[in-house]
């Protein structure tokens, strides 16, 4: 499978999701014009990843902000990882936020809640 790699901009994140090593990686702002037409190639990937992924998947999410439309993509990217971990695969999450970000802790909880993968919460000394 051919990695994603995408270099981030004021409104989009950096992305590199990388079969070879079982790493996916989204970090930075997340506020695209169209959050669907920018997550979509990633949840595509994901689909194709599942049918042979590696033994551990380690997934690093270190979003500064994202918006409401994103936050519902980034969720079906994690219902892709949770079919994963379904499937008898080690999915590890770490789910970075910076030390007075309230907000960015809170949002990995909600989705740890909602998706059945073990996430490690990561403080980030600004």
């Amino acid at each position: 499978m051919e990695p994603i790699s995408i270099e981030g901009s004021p409104k989009t994140p950096t992305v590199k999701f990388d079969a070879g090593e079982g790493i996916i990686e989204i970090k930075g702002r997340s506020i695209p014009e169209n959050s669907i037409e920018f997550y979509k190639p990633l949840v595509d990937w994901l689909e194709e990843y599942k049918k042979d992924p590696l033994a551990l998947t380690k997934v690093n999410i270190q979003l500064e902000y994202f918006n409401t439309s994103s936050s519902k993509c980034i969720l079906d990217v994690f219902k892709k990882l949770e079919a994963i971990h379904k499937a008898k695969h080690d999915v590890e999450v770490n789910w970075y936020y910076e030390e007075d970000d309230e907000d960015m802790l809170e949002a990995g909880e909600d989705y740890e809640s909602i998706i059945r993968i073990p996430f490690k919460m990561i403080e980030i000394a600004e």
